[in-house]
């Protein structure tokens, strides 16, 4: 079976590092991204990986922030039929060991949901039912929320863009194609993801 080769990725203009599999192309070589994203996907498999800088939601606990943006990410999607039962999985608040800013260690929150839905301009005809990993890592002392999100295809539908590239129905298993789960894929980039540069931030 294929190896699954990764290596340590610069974001925004090399501001931010992430470690993920190098099968996973920087999607702006093919389209425009906003300057507050960057996202990466793996064509063959239909899987993709966005990094994304937020003003920090004040408002929002810090023990339920990741659930909080998955809600708002389903309604952004417009995705069909998201409750919180669709919410499959949700950590609690924890130390981000790698990350320090004045050596005040940041946090993170993750939780895991299951949507349906559509690529690009699709109608909800077409919606895909996805698994969705998000982590939320809060920078508050410099004013931002970093969202790290994960897609998974677990059905593609036959009348989505993604039938002509990897095929309808059920998704085959990243481990029968010799290539590491989107489950792993989340939790590296998630544990790996470091600031190498605070001033990104506008911090002195």
């Amino acid at each position: 079976m294929p190896e699954d080769y990764y290596s340590e990725r610069p974001l925004f203009g090399g501001t931010i590092f992430s470690t993920f599999p190098v099968r996973f192309q920087d999607v702006s070589d093919i389209r425009q991204v906003p300057d507050h994203q960057e996202a990466f996907v793996d064509p063959t498999r239909d899987e993709s990986l966005v990094f994304e800088l937020l003003d920090l939601k004040q408002d929002v606990g810090d023990d339920g922030s990741a659930v909080w943006f998955l809600q708002d990410l389903a309604m952004e999607q417009d995705a069909e039929g998201f409750t919180m039962e669709r919410v499959i999985e949700q950590s609690g608040v924890v130390e981000a060991q790698g990350l320090h800013y004045r050596n005040m260690a940041e946090i993170v929150t993750t939780a895991v949901a299951q949507m349906a839905i559509s690529k690009g301009r699709q109608g909800r005809e077409a919606q895909n039912i996805v698994k969705v990993y998000l982590a939320n890592l809060r920078l508050k002392e410099v004013g931002t929320d970093v969202l790290i999100t994960a897609y998974e295809p677990i059905i593609i539908n036959p009348c989505s863009d993604s039938a002509g590239t990897v095929g309808a129905g059920l998704a085959v298993p990243a481990e029968q194609s010799g290539r590491m789960p989107m489950a792993e894929v989340f939790k590296m980039a998630v544990s790996s993801f470091k600031v190498n540069d605070w001033s990104l931030f506008g911090a002195a």
